[in-house]
Order: C-alpha cells, then structure tokens, then sequence
C-alpha cells in the first residue's frame, strides 16, 4: 500500500520543479500517508467542514504543505469565513499553482512545489479587502507556531536573562519567579527561601530560526549545572538549576540533554520540572545588565557541545 501511495504522489510531482524561493524547500520530502490524508492530497478529495484541525487555529505561526514540507500560508493572512475550513486571503509569494478543477468551474490549488492537493480558491466574496478566499483542508498542512516559550531556572536571574536575549532567534527574555506557594510573590518575599520560588527566565523565541534544544544547550553553557543549591556566590533554593517544561517535547530534549552530559562526566543538578505559573518579576529586575552597562558577575558562556 506504502508503494502505490509514493506512485501516486510521483504522478502527481510529474513536471513541477521545485521552488527556489529561499522561503522554499528546495527538495521534495516524502512520507508515509494516511488513509485519510491519501483521499485528500492525492486524491483530491475534501474533508468534513468544521472537523478540521486548523479550522478555529488563532496562533501565530506558517502553515506547511503536509506533503512535502513547503511553506504555503502565513496566519497573518488567515481570517474566518465561517465556511468551516481554514481560510486565507493570501498566500506566501510562489507556493501555490493553480489549475481549473475537475468541474470545470472551480479553481484548484495545490503545492506549487509537489503538486499536493490542498482545497479551493475563490474571488469575489468580499470577505477581506483582498477579496480572495483559499479555501484549504486541514489535513493538508502542518502548522508550526513562530512563537514558543521556555522556562529556566540558573542562579541569579540577570546573568540568564543577559546571555539569553543575546541568541540569535529570541524574541524575548523575561526575569521572574516560578516553582512556589506563594502566589504574586516579591523580590523579597524570595530572598526568605521560604517560598519555594525558583528565579527564572521565560524565554519566548522563534522555532523556524532556534529551536529548543538549541535554547537549552545554550541554558546548560552559561550556568554550573553541576552545582546544587545556588549558582556560583549565590547560594540558595531559589537560586538552583532547573528547567520548568512547557511540552512534552520540551522535556523529553531537556531529559536527552542531561543524559548526553551525565555520559561525558558531568554530575548534572538540573531538575526536569512541568512548568506552573510564571509570575514577571519587578521592573527593576528586567534588562538588569542592559540598564546598567555592564557584564554578569556569576555568568560567562561556557562552550560544552
């Protein structure tokens, strides 16, 4: 069955050289597919209205052909028509060809770069300025969100807000607290050690430009992961080495990571923690370095990969 599914998917990639556009794949990538996902993207079927994953999907992020990996849409141009599938007003330059449907009346669209299936296209509804529905199935596409956060826990929170916000890819690094009982904790009430709070650094970055484990190496190379109960001069719980996981794929990297450095020597620390409420620390806490022009005391980059 796997072998007349990749026939038909190279039938269809007959004659389509691939995009070249750097926002492109250049090479087409095959997988196994679904019954389901068979009907719709070779053999050009339809899905349900309103069953399909990305129907009501909000979050920022590009969509991907399911085929073969090509960047079709971005949700900036998604918008609901109320048709019960995805649809968009727009589509990223080149990645979509066009042909009359079987009918005879509609508009095909499919993958320019593999020559998947993906739905319809529509003009005159006015239900944008652009005047344009793609009217696309779920089940054509993956989505991969352009935002994803991550939390870690290595001493003093200025040092890891510093050197984080320096990576290639991060959106954002944020100073707070994490891990405790005490609810909208303060500054002070941390410094007790009573409150179980964590100083930690919430990190959001971009997964199309750095992705987790990348984040999370980078974590393991600016902190002792070896020491337990603070980091460097400041010792204390709330200074200890922990990454709080937001996915399960994040713990399971995060887990991958700290198995990699126990086989090179290192007695890692670092707890593994599901992450609860992140609660902003004072302003005064934010930009720490930045504000005042210098470098952190207890955090230096430290290559171990």
């Amino acid at each position: 069955m796997n072998i007349i599914i990749i026939i038909f998917a190279l039938v269809l990639m007959q004659n389509v050289e691939p995009l070249k556009d750097k926002n492109q794949k250049d090479t087409v990538i095959m997988k196994e597919l679904t019954k389901e996902e068979k009907r719709v993207l070779i053999d050009k079927g339809t899905e349900l209205p309103f069953t399909g994953e990305y129907n009501d999907n909000k979050a920022e992020g590009v969509y991907l052909c399911k085929l073969c990996g090509a960047k079709l849409y971005l949700s900036a141009d998604k918008y609901n028509s109320m048709c019960g599938w995805p649809s968009f007003d727009d589509e990223i330059k080149g990645a979509i060809k066009r042909q009359i449907d079987a009918d005879g009346i509609r508009t095909e669209i499919m993958c320019a770069n593999c020559g998947a299936h993906l739905g319809h296209v529509f003009k005159g509804e006015n239900h944008t300025l652009k005047n344009v529905r793609h009217c696309v199935n779920s089940i054509s596409m993956i989505f991969k969100p352009t935002k994803e956060v991550a939390i870690f826990a290595g001493g003093c929170f200025w040092g890891v807000e510093h050197l984080m916000q320096q990576q290639k890819g991060v959106i954002s690094a944020v100073s707070g607290y994490i891990g405790g009982t005490v609810e909208n904790p303060t500054y002070k009430q941390i410094c007790t050690k009573e409150t179980g709070h964590a100083e930690a650094v919430q990190i959001t970055f971009d997964p199309t430009l750095i992705d987790f484990e990348t984040v999370a190496k980078l974590f393991f190379e600016i902190h002792d992961s070896t020491q337990e109960g603070g980091q460097g001069p400041d010792i204390g719980p709330q200074y200890r080495s922990e990454i709080f996981y937001t996915s399960e794929s994040q713990k399971e990297i995060a887990e991958k990571i700290i198995s990699e450095l126990k086989g090179k020597g290192y007695d890692v620390k670092t707890k593994v923690t599901s992450a609860t409420t992140f609660n902003v620390a004072e302003a005064e806490h934010q930009d720490y370095y930045e504000t005042k022009g210098t470098e952190p005391y207890c955090h230096t980059r430290k290559k171990i990969f």
